[in-house]
Order: structure tokens, then C-alpha cells, then sequence
């Protein structure tokens, strides 16, 4: 049978009488009505406005702010509408120096990466932090994922554990939050230069590393896993601590914040009954790569943001989002709603590791990580947060470090790591840099509620405002 000049009764490349789907066709759509991104740098005298339009689906959100926060810009104020078929937003976006979007190399990037732009060359970009990103994932390295109660010392061992196994540690992301540990290690055969290919080997390295986390009879929940890829390493740390989170549910997670405690996100949930939608507040403070935390949360827990409104006041930031289930359903009980709370307070808070910061910077070697994570662990300094990276022949490394009890450390103590490690090697940075927002004061000074943009528009009533 023949329709439209396609011939429905051929059978795939296999031989198994599958019909078959021409590869071009998922892309079909996206390439008679690409997604329009516009980059405007006139309108707004502090910001660069990034106003994206595009066919609505779930996850696009999470998208586009996920490119933006890889770039490491900061997004002071935010305007989002996906009610219906198509997905509207407005970002205020500067670079984490407060300056606008100047760079052609970025813009370009942006719009590639957005799919508003298919013959674009530019595929690695350069940050205003010095970070190179690129568009191509790496298929050149095995990646591994770590998830299991935290202990002073456990960098350390993990890092050991790689280094006899002649694996070579090319970028690694560490979170602790609770008493718990993720982790996604990226390696490279210390031999072949390249992935890790014998199976025995990978075995044995996650028997190993499995033996590592669990320590003691305290390695409850404990799990190593050595997937085919990782998409995203940020956004597969939240999974893999919601995960754990869920399996666990630790005793000392605070659900309700109380109003007087400005220093914990406050975060509410209410029914809009009269429309269908849940209502999300956040209040907390500001850093980068909040708004992709949140978001991240909400879209793995498989909510859908139909509207949403974010902003940035000198050091605090407000969230409001309009969700719903994929399936249409509110949030109808209190046990619901009460664990959203919790999901989202972990969300805001694994990422804010506590510690003294510590930059390292030096040429690149099998072991380092090893003889690094080895000497804090001499000197009882204990590691809450890690990302570890190389670029080009260098290694560069953010640690943030406590005493093993989690209090702060001795600057002698520190003095006397960095003397043992090298001066010139490991600087000590401020432990809470200010946000860009704060010191440029990109956002705007009026308080605004989606909500009560809502209600102008006669959607809610105003006792939901």
C-alpha cells in the first residue's frame, strides 16, 4: 500500500516487519515552525532580555533554562506563559559580572543550542568565568554515579580506589545535603587514553567503589552505577538525590520554615481552585542556578509550569510558579503539598554546600584528585561539595571544606593545607560571594506577583492574590 508516495508495507533494516519511520520526520515540526529566539539588547538599560517562542512540550522550560545556566548567566527577572500549544518566555539575563550579552560566540550558541538556529558552526563557547562549554556531548569518557550516606573522608577513598584502578579522573561533580552523598565521576583509562571498555575492569571498579561507600554497617542506601551516558550531570544529581531522598527520607529534613528564619528557603503551596492550577511560592536567597534547581525539581516530579514569575531583590529571590500534573490533577492533598515543600527546600539547599572555598589550579596528572582529597583528609578538613575539572592540560577544582564534625575550619589548618599542597596551587576564595544580582541590582525594584498580573486579567479572583 502506497499513501502520499510512501510506500507503508516496506519493513526496517532489521527484517522484522516493523513499519518504517523516516529519522527526518521527529525533526519535521521543529524545522517548518523553528522556535523564534530573540536577543534584545536595547530594551532593558541593565539587562539582556532573551524572549524565546516555541511550540509547547513537557520539559521545554527546563530546557531553555538549562542552556542558559550552563553558560553561567544569571537571570535576574523571568516571565513565563505555556497555557495551551505554545511556550512563551522572557528571561533579563547578565553574565555573573553584571554585564550584558555582548559576546557573538554566546548569542550564537544560544540560539543554536535553542534550535532557533540549524546552520549555525559555533559548537564550544568560552564563559565569562573562564569555563569552555560545548554543544557535543563527550562519549570519550565512562562516567560513574555514586550515591550514599556522607563521611568525612569519602572523597578521598573514592578518588583512591580510581587512582589504583590506573583510571584518570577528568571532571567530577560532588553534592552533599543531609548526611547524604551524590556524586557523577567522569574517567578515562589511565592506558588507552580513552573509555574504560573491559567489562572485568568495570566490575571489579564498581565493586570497589560500592565497598568504598558503604565503609561501615552505616552504608544504608548505599549504590554505585556505571551508566552507558549522562546527559547532564546537574540535572542527573538532583535525580539521583530526590531518589535517595525518597528511599530515605532523613529525620533531620526541615519541612516548614518558620517565617523569622530569613537564611531557609520559605516555600508555600496553595490550590487556585477556580482554574485548576497549585500555586508554588519561593522566597530564598539568591545564588546562581537557583531557577534551574527549581525547575529541574518541578519537571523530574513530573509538574507542568503553565505560568510562572521570577525576580531578584538585592540578595533574595522570588519564585511563583502556576503547575499542574502532567495529567492535569492539582495538588489536591496535604501530604502532596507538604512533600513538593520538601523536594524543593532540598533543591535549593544541596547545591549550597557550606565550607570554606577552595580553588586549585595545576597542571593535570593521574592521581591528583587523590593526593588532594588525601591531604585535606590528613589535615581533618571535609569535603561538603566538589567540581572537579580539566581544561586542556589543567586541572581546575572548586572545593568547599568543614572540620569533620561540618563546623568551620581552622584558617591555620587551612594555611597548613595549602603550604602542603602548594600556595601558588590552592587559593582560599570568599565562602559566600555576593550575587551579581545583589551588587549590580539588575532586577527591578517593583515588587510583582504573577498573581496579580492573573488577576488584572480577571483569570483569578483577588482572595487568590
Amino acid at each position: 500500500m502506497r499513501v502520499h508516495g510512501l510506500d507503508c508495507s516496506s519493513t526496517s533494516v532489521s527484517g522484522r516487519g516493523c513499519p518504517y519511520f523516516d529519522p527526518e520526520y521527529d525533526t519535521l515540526s521543529l524545522r517548518l515552525d523553528p522556535p523564534s529566539v530573540v536577543i534584545d539588547n536595547t530594551s532593558c538599560p541593565d539587562a539582556t532580555l532573551i524572549k524565546v517562542d516555541s511550540k509547547n512540550k513537557h520539559g521545554i522550560l527546563l530546557e531553555v533554562v538549562q542552556v542558559l545556566t550552563d553558560l553561567d548567566l544569571a537571570i535576574s527577572k523571568a516571565y513565563i506563559s505555556s497555557d495551551g500549544g505554545w511556550f512563551m518566555d522572557v528571561f533579563h539575563v547578565t553574565d555573573q559580572l553584571g554585564n550584558k550579552l555582548i559576546d557573538e560566540g554566546i548569542i550564537d550558541y544560544i540560539q543554536q543550542s535553542l534550535g532557533a538556529k540549524q546552520d549555525s558552526q559555533t559548537t564550544e563557547v568560552q564563559t565569562c568565568l573562564g569555563r569552555r562549554f560545548s554543544l557535543r556531548s563527550n562519549t570519550e569518557q565512562t562516567a560513574i554515579e555514586l550515591c550514599g550516606r556522607d563521611r568525612p573522608g569519602l572523597l578521598s577513598d573514592i578518588s583512591g580506589v580510581l587512582k589504583d584502578m590506573m583510571c584518570n579522573v577528568v571532571a567530577a561533580e560532588v553534592w552533599t545535603h543531609n548526611l547524604r552523598v551524590a556524586c557523577v565521576v567522569y574517567v578515562t583509562d589511565e592506558v588507552t587514553g580513552g573509555p574504560i571498555e573491559d567489562e572485568k575492569k568495570l566490575a571489579v571498579i564498581k565493586a570497589r567503589l560500592s565497598q568504598a561507600l558503604q565503609g561501615d554497617e552505616s552504608g544504608k542506601g548505599s549504590k554505585t552505577d556505571i551508566p552507558m551516558a549522562v546527559l547532564h550531570t546537574e540535572r542527573r544529581l538532583h535525580q539521583i538525590m530526590s531518589a535517595d531522598f525518597a528511599a530515605i527520607q532523613p529525620e533531620s529534613t526541615n519541612t516548614f520554615v518558620a517565617a523569622a528564619d530569613k537564611t531557609r528557603p520559605a516555600i508555600s503551596v496553595q490550590n487556585c481552585a477556580e482554574k485548576g492550577y497549585s500555586v508554588v511560592n519561593v522566597r530564598c536567597k539568591d545564588r546562581p542556578k537557583l531557577l534551574f534547581d527549581t525547575v529541574c525539581t518541578l519537571t523530574d516530579m513530573k509538574y507542568v509550569v503553565f505560568h510562572a514569575a521570577i525576580r531578584s531583590e538585592g540578595s533574595f529571590a522570588y519564585q511563583e510558579y502556576y503547575i499542574r500534573l502532567m495529567d492535569g490533577c492539582t495538588l489536591k492533598s496535604e501530604a502532596e503539598q507538604e512533600y513538593v515543600v520538601k523536594c524543593l527546600e532540598a533543591a535549593i539547599e544541596r547545591r549550597t554546600g557550606g565550607g570554606i572555598r577552595l580553588e586549585l589550579c595545576t597542571k593535570d596528572r593521574v592521581g591528583l584528585l587523590s593526593d588532594v582529597t588525601r591531604i585535606f583528609r590528613e589535615n581533618g578538613l571535609s569535603v561538603t561539595r566538589a567540581d572537579v575539572s580539566t581544561q586542556g592540560d589543567k586541572a581546575v577544582n572548586v572545593f568547599y571544606v568543614t572540620d569533620a564534625s561540618g563546623n568551620p575550619v581552622d584558617r591555620r589548618i587551612v594555611e597548613a593545607t595549602r603550604k602542603e599542597i602548594g600556595q601558588s596551587i590552592l587559593q582560599v576564595k570568599d565562602l559566600t560571594p555576593s550575587s551579581p544580582n545583589s551588587q549590580h541590582e539588575v532586577a527591578s525594584k517593583s515588587r510583582f506577583s504573577f498573581g496579580t498580573f492573573l488577576y488584572s486579567l480577571g483569570l483569578i479572583n483577588s482572595q487568590q492574590v
